[in-house]
């Protein structure tokens, strides 16, 4: 490439051509291919395979995560979700905001979790698209809830249902943790080593863990009415009108009542407190996708186990927000 003199400035620039990539010894075309890549394999893998220096591998596919961002446009999403991921240790965490319509993410930052790295997002965003939000999924932070409030009031809060019952996963394994407590040595071994047999959907279980499952609440009564009821708050999410969802919840609340089960009745105490955010995916509006969210969570722990002890914290922002885009066609 030539070198010219700038007669504006006086500098000494290179030529730009359409088809060289930021690096001037590699075409976009060799770039782009490198990062379509990396999308499946590791960055060392890649460099030993073209025979490139690591750090090279690692710009060259950043420029064509650059270049994804660039044709997926400016974000104006009508329904969000709102999460925090963990970047190392020492509850370090950043804030990640989906589009849940079209299933992407769009937004990573922040220093914290707090209100005011939520309200980077809306300055990202802009007062003009904020406004048009009209959903907001995240967990029971409110830090997350005061920031919507106050950057799109017209949005409606729905509290996303897999962190609801993570709570109620929660309560469950501390009625399992007492009776493990309360029960003589003999007893004891039925509840041994079943935490997660307990926690575990039904349907995921395999052919022992059923059996296991079955023997555990056949053994102990108190176990099979905090299982029985962890199971049966699931169908609260199936109702389409708020009225019988609420009836639905004073019955299962009622259920609670002489069974002495404390962590159940706390629990019930917190969705007591953030009822509005759970009735709102009672409206036909808001039905989205929930699993979504999780989903994107599973695949960024992927790409930390993929990059870990890598600090370039740009270049992990650039890994979660083209996770679920399309590749570039070459």
């Amino acid at each position: 490439m030539r070198r010219v003199k700038c007669h504006t400035c006086a500098k000494v620039v290179r030529e730009e051509l359409e088809w060289i990539s930021d690096n001037p010894f590699y075409t976009k075309r060799f770039a782009f291919h490198v990062g379509k890549q990396c999308r499946n394999t590791t960055i060392k893998e890649v460099a030993k395979e073209h025979n490139l220096h690591w750090h090279t591998v690692k710009e060259l596919e950043k420029q064509y995560m650059h270049k994804q961002l660039e044709v997926r446009g400016v974000p104006t999403p009508r329904a969000i979700g709102i999460d925090e991921i963990s970047i190392r240790k020492g509850h370090t965490y950043r804030i990640v905001v989906s589009d849940l319509e079209r299933k992407i993410p769009i937004w990573f930052g922040g220093q914290d979790r707090s209100q005011d790295s939520m309200d980077e997002f809306s300055a990202f965003l802009g007062a003009e698209s904020s406004k048009k939000i009209e959903l907001a999924v995240m967990d029971m932070w409110q830090a997350f809830r005061n920031s919507t409030l106050q950057n799109a009031p017209q949005a409606a809060i729905l509290f996303d249902k897999f962190h609801v019952l993570q709570h109620l996963g929660v309560a469950l394994d501390k009625v399992r943790t007492s009776e493990y407590a309360r029960l003589s040595d003999k007893n004891k071994s039925f509840i041994k080593g079943q935490k997660y047999t307990l926690l575990s959907n039904r349907e995921n279980l395999s052919k022992d863990g059923r059996r296991n499952l079955k023997t555990l609440l056949a053994a102990n009564k108190r176990l099979n009415t905090a299982y029985l009821l962890k199971e049966s708050f699931g169908q609260l999410w199936d109702y389409k009108s708020e009225v019988w969802a609420r009836r639905f919840f004073e019955n299962w609340k009622e259920s609670l009542k002489w069974q002495k089960l404390k962590p159940f009745e706390n629990f019930s105490k917190m969705i007591e407190r953030h009822w509005s955010g759970i009735a709102e995916y009672c409206k036909p509006e808001n039905k989205v996708s929930l699993g979504f969210v999780e989903g994107l969570n599973n695949k960024i722990r992927v790409i930390q186990r993929r990059a870990y002890g890598l600090r370039d914290e740009e270049y992990l922002r650039l890994k979660i927000l083209t996770s679920m885009l399309p590749e570039l066609k070459i």
